[in-house]
């Protein structure tokens, strides 16, 4: 490693073919290039390349050095634009993918990120399938739920829980559960997952796992949105992640009901392709939603009854539910 020069006029070499061809990219003559090439060979003691009049070509052991000194000059490379770039203002395009559940409270963070760094341009994909980050050229993914990935490199951003919600028009027409038995007796409106078309799960605190299958189901999508708005519009309960909802409980449009037996939470992370080292937009990025995603969000809790909300007979008396042991 004392011949860096002699490396170089190797690499540039071997890749042109050529002492002229190395020469015009080094900006020394083809004779210098063609001693520190020499040197090099002296000093390592094996022949790197083979000579004719007109061309020059790997030997064996040229083409092992040559792959080896072409990761070595890449991460020379790398770490002077690294120093180039530690104190640069951040700028220029991220593209994000996003989860289509999140836009509501992603959206003022992301609209408070750009005023702090104009000069970065956020194109925003919001959907709900599982994308490859690299192969589709993502600089960062936002999800929610665990989502491991070698090729990835990940940091939690805060977690959520999940309510169960409906109408105080519903809740007046139809009884307020008391109990999850109760439900039985209830319109279910259930979110089936896009890819998998599977039923989300219903959890519950020291219920079985299956007790979700059992209910009565009214209505099913695959839009979590969707299903808010058929809340809100008296269709039936609906179990959402507190984020979605927590203004129209704020507002009274929606009601939760059976807080004191739900038991879930979610987790919504940032991923990005793992590497030595961040862009300063990726890194800004990054570092904001870290630290104010959820700093000014407080999910509303569950209030009294809705006035309107008439509890019915048979809820005054909810049956309970079997445990398995």
């Amino acid at each position: 490693m004392e011949n860096l020069s002699g490396i170089l006029s190797f690499v540039h070499t071997a890749e042109a073919l050529s002492f002229v061809g190395a020469s015009r990219r080094l900006g020394l003559t083809a004779s210098a290039v063609g001693k520190n090439v020499a040197g090099l060979e002296q000093q390592l003691g094996v022949r790197l390349l083979n000579r004719s009049t007109r061309r020059v070509s790997l030997t064996d052991d040229g083409e092992i050095f040559y792959e080896r000194c072409r990761r070595i000059l890449d991460d020379l490379r790398e770490a002077e634009e690294l120093m180039s770039r530690a104190h640069a203002a951040p700028r220029g395009k991220l593209l994000i993918s996003l989860p289509i559940i999140g836009y509501r409270f992603l959206l003022p963070c992301l609209s408070a990120f750009t005023e702090r760094y104009p000069e970065v341009e956020l194109d925003l994909d919001f959907n709900d399938r599982i994308v490859d980050v690299i192969a589709d050229g993502y600089d960062a993914v936002i999800r929610s739920g665990k989502l491991p990935d070698s090729e990835l490199t990940g940091k939690l951003l805060g977690p959520f829980r999940f309510v169960l919600a409906a109408s105080p028009a519903y809740l007046q027409r139809r009884g307020i559960p008391l109990q999850p038995a109760d439900l039985a007796q209830h319109a279910c409106l259930r979110f089936r997952f896009p890819g998998t078309r599977k039923f989300q799960q219903w959890i519950f605190k020291d219920l079985p796992e299956d007790f979700f299958v059992r209910l009565p189901v009214a209505l099913t999508c695959n839009n979590m949105e969707a299903l808010r708005g058929a809340a809100i519009n008296g269709l039936g309960l609906a179990y959402m992640p507190d984020f979605l909802v927590h203004e129209d409980l704020r507002s009274g449009a929606l009601h939760s009901v059976l807080a004191g037996h739900l038991d879930a939470e979610g987790q919504f992370s940032v991923l990005w392709p793992s590497k030595k080292h961040m862009s300063p937009k990726l890194r800004a990025f990054i570092e904001f939603i870290s630290a104010h995603l959820f700093s000014g969000y407080l999910p509303a809790s569950e209030g009294a009854p809705p006035r309107s909300a008439a509890v019915p007979a048979s809820g005054k008396k909810a049956a309970r539910v079997r445990q398995k042991r």
